[in-house]
């Protein structure tokens, strides 16, 4: 590409920009709102379901190992299109907004409490018994003991699936949901720019998933286990 057709481009994407900044703000905003929740929440199930099956609780544990089947032998489409379009046949109705980040939620807790789970289960024998001779009941020992040590062993393996999670926001627009993707495409019908929409996409999420891996690398170096532990 000469350097006068790298100009070109570069003005007709921020021309595209320009003209249609509100509407990809506020997509971008609902992209970063969704990711956010969906984070936070997977993390919490992950963490929680991790536990139980890493501690063979029953039925919690059973349910835990059939939920994580199911998801993981599903596409996340499917999962998106039950809960948009099958629910309300049983009356339950979900706005685009709430399918968004339920459906990202239950798809990240599902692959986290396997990574949580392994986490868990690397913690030696060792450390427990070290805790309940301090006299720490099983919860306690857990909290004290397992979770800092299990959860930085599980946060290499959880990064892959928080950068999944973002990305997985992008195919909401099967159902209508107006974030970054869904925004763009609809504005690149409109005005037949494809081009500049997919490359703006393809900028902004590498700029997202970058910065959430680098934030979490960072915060992995920084609880990283001493050596010996």
């Amino acid at each position: 590409m000469t350097a006068d057709a790298m100009l070109l481009a570069t003005y007709d994407l921020w021309g595209f920009v320009s003209e249609n900044r509100h509407e990809l703000w506020h997509g971008f905003v609902n992209t970063i709102k969704v990711s956010a929740i969906a984070i936070v929440g997977s993390y919490a199930i992950g963490i929680t379901l991790g536990a139980a099956r890493a501690h063979r609780i029953p039925v919690v544990s059973q349910f835990t190992a059939v939920y994580v089947e199911v998801i993981r032998c599903t596409p996340i489409l499917v999962q998106i299109f039950l809960l948009f379009y099958a629910l309300p046949q049983v009356g339950i109705l979900l706005s685009q907004f709430t399918t968004a980040w339920v459906a990202v939620t239950i798809w990240g807790g599902a692959f986290h409490s396997e990574n949580f789970r392994a986490g868990f289960l690397a913690v030696s024998h060792r450390h427990r018994e070290a805790a309940f001779a301090l006299g720490f009941r099983p919860l306690a020992a857990f909290f004290n003991v397992e979770l800092p040590i299990g959860g930085r062993i599980a946060l290499p393996s959880s990064i892959n699936t928080a950068i999944s999670v973002v990305k997985n926001t992008s195919l909401m627009y099967v159902i209508g949901y107006m974030e970054l993707t869904t925004t763009a495409i609809n504005i690149s019908n409109l005005t037949l720019e494809t081009t500049e929409a997919i490359t703006l996409l393809g900028i902004v999420y590498l700029t997202l998933v970058w910065s959430l891996s680098a934030l979490i690398r960072l915060l992995e170096r920084r609880l990283a286990l001493p050596e010996g532990t």
